[in-house]
């Protein structure tokens, strides 16, 4: 009981940490997820998956992948694919083809696998990981279409794989491809069923999720239970009705709820984003401590040139031929080429066919298993590494960005972005006053006509450049409101807002701490604060500090009368002053003051 008590919080506690040393050490969470897995598994025998799972360890580790797809479904946008539909159905169809067939022959040549197999490891690492692709583009803020196309592949292609793994299972155990004709049937029989059922059911499960959900026939604090059982149901049902059905089922109901305009999703969204977080991490830790050490060690030259083949010729080929005559530029096509890490999907359909071949007859079938996982270790660690050189280099990614987006163009905004400008930094103003836009369009700032909570903003800007919001209309809710929608994108520590106005003696914030932004500059500075003390044309001061003239000699000589907003460090980053972290600028580096107004200042 304790034992089996340890094994468990010790795949949940390892898991979590190593996301969190990731995090903190900025490289994909995979690589440290495998370390730690391989770490208590077969080096300290802290974890014995098959002992902890029994007979449930597949089943909860396919219901797991469900889950991650369903999430991963939340994420993708229709809209996107008038840009980038023809690009993402030729690499899940001629791409898929043509990845499967390389690693299938390299596999056959320099791993000497039986036909069989090697079909079926060709057939299983057409994928890619999502898990692993989602965080690098988040990481990185890829611009263009290339991100888009990252995104949409690693997930959809996921269930493509699985499928394509179930057609080649079936015409192995079927004793092999000797009769092309029968064989093309069977295969054009399953893909159509798995079609059907799986599309069906995905769009019959959004459905019977959303109209509940419209109608308020479910509590609020029911709304994540019974989706998550909603999506158990639909994988299983699919699953029953056609093999490997219920990953396309449960990707297609993700799309379809995150499509639909009826219900807002955003916290099913944030709920299975956590638990995917918390799956992942598990289930790389469980897949990966049931490797033995003698798995690892079966590195040679053989799998060296199949390593080879499958990241320098069968994914740039397989881009190549996805992407003839369409709009991407030779940039995004290289960086295509240059990204296809494998993760969890792969290592999940892995596990559960080198089982059913070993149980077929095929003494080889253990092979799959470490020859997979060797595969994402290198993958990961490959494409991880050098993913941010490479699109810096590109020009196609700003892996930090330290634009600065202005909610609100009215003059105070207009006069800080100018000096932000001026300094090299990105800087964007949107506002839906007209005289506020035309006047920021005239100092030469760019600027969006419309209002920052509308749907229209959302889609017709990109902010892969931009790292910090600053909401300063004298509105205090909408000003909360754009930090709450922009958080996703800065996350918490990247949205400010102007301090509220007292509301009433005793009675400061008129919106709760998780509501809102960080408070800029100091909390009695409210937006009426900031125009009656510096007037509604304010001075800004660019001071560029230096040994002899730091910071404390700006305090001394100009403090009375000035007011610190920004620092610029050498590295060229931007720190606004908030309420309750105070930069301390330090020579080298620029601040951005405002000087206190003469006299006579109206609102």
């Amino acid at each position: 009981m304790h034992d089996l008590l340890f094994s468990l919080a010790s795949v949940i506690v390892l898991g979590i940490s190593a996301q969190w040393i990731a995090w903190r050490l900025r490289v994909p969470s995979i690589l440290l997820l495998l370390a730690f897995g391989i770490l208590a598994g077969p080096v300290l025998h802290w974890v014995d998956p098959d002992a902890l799972f029994g007979k449930l360890l597949l089943p909860v580790v396919s219901l797991s992948v469900a889950i991650i797809l369903f999430e991963g479904g939340l994420s993708l946008k229709i809209a996107e694919l008038r840009s980038v539909g023809n690009v993402l159905v030729r690499l899940t169809t001629i791409g898929v083809l043509v990845t499967g067939a390389v690693t299938a022959a390299s596999a056959h040549w320099f791993l000497e696998l039986d036909w069989p197999l090697a079909l079926m490891l060709g057939a299983i690492l057409v994928v890619t990981g999502p898990t692993v692709i989602g965080p690098l583009i988040r990481h990185l803020r890829l611009g263009g279409q290339v991100g888009s196309v990252l995104k949409w592949e690693g997930i959809v292609i996921d269930p493509v794989g699985a499928i394509l793994a179930v057609l080649v299972f079936a015409l192995v155990r079927a004793g092999g491809v000797g009769g092309v004709g029968e064989a093309m049937g069977h295969v054009g029989r399953g893909l159509a069923l798995t079609a059907l059922v799986g599309c069906g059911l995905g769009l019959a499960g959004s459905v019977a999720l959303v109209v509940p959900l419209r109608r308020y026939w479910i509590p609020d604090t029911l709304h994540n239970a019974v989706t998550l059982a909603a999506v158990f149901g639909v994988f299983s049902l699919a699953n029953l009705l056609q093999d490997e059905a219920g990953l396309l089922a449960v990707t297609v109901m993700g799309i379809g709820v995150a499509n639909q305009r009826y219900v807002p999703v955003k916290h099913l969204v944030e709920f299975k984003e956590n638990l995917s977080v918390l799956l992942v991490s598990c289930l790389f830790m469980i897949l990966a401590a049931r490797l033995r050490l003698s798995d690892l060690s079966n590195f040679n030259l053989g799998s060296l040139a199949f390593l080879a083949a499958l990241i320098f010729v069968a994914r740039p080929l397989a881009v190549f031929v996805s992407t003839i005559g369409s709009a991407l530029s030779w940039r995004e096509r290289l960086f295509l080429a240059c990204m296809a890490p494998r993760g969890i999907v792969a290592a999940a359909v892995t596990s559960v066919f080198a089982l059913d071949l070993a149980e077929a007859g095929y003494a080889s079938a253990d092979r799959l298993v470490p020859l997979t996982f060797l595969v994402i270790i290198s993958t990961v660690l490959l494409y991880g590494l050098c993913a941010a050189p490479l699109a810096r280099w590109l020009g196609i990614a700003t892996p930090n960005p330290q634009g600065v987006l202005f909610v609100g163009a009215h003059s105070w905004s207009r006069a800080m972005a100018s000096a932000l400008q001026t300094e090299g930094c990105s800087v964007l103003l949107i506002d839906s006053d007209w005289a506020n836009i035309s006047a920021a369009r005239q100092s030469g700032l760019r600027t969006f006509f419309g209002s920052i909570l509308a749907e229209h903003t959302w889609s017709a800007n990109e902010f892969g450049e931009f790292g910090h919001l600053l909401a300063m209309t004298a509105n205090d809710e909408v000003n909360s409101l754009a930090c709450l929608r922009f958080v996703e994108i800065f996350g918490r520590r990247g949205v400010y807002q102007l301090p509220f106005a007292a509301a009433s003696r005793g009675r400061r914030e008129a919106v709760s701490l998780d509501q809102r932004g960080r408070f800029l500059f100091g909390d009695e500075l409210t937006h009426l604060a900031l125009f009656e003390r510096f007037g509604d044309h304010p001075s800004i001061r660019v001071t560029h500090l230096t040994a002899e003239f730091d910071y404390d000699a700006f305090c001394q000589l100009h403090g009375a009368d000035s007011l610190p907003l920004f620092v610029i460090s050498q590295t060229r980053e931007v720190r606004p002053f908030t309420s309750v972290d105070t930069p301390q600028p330090k020579p080298g580096e620029t601040l951005v003051s405002v000087n206190r107004a003469a006299a006579g200042a109206t609102p």
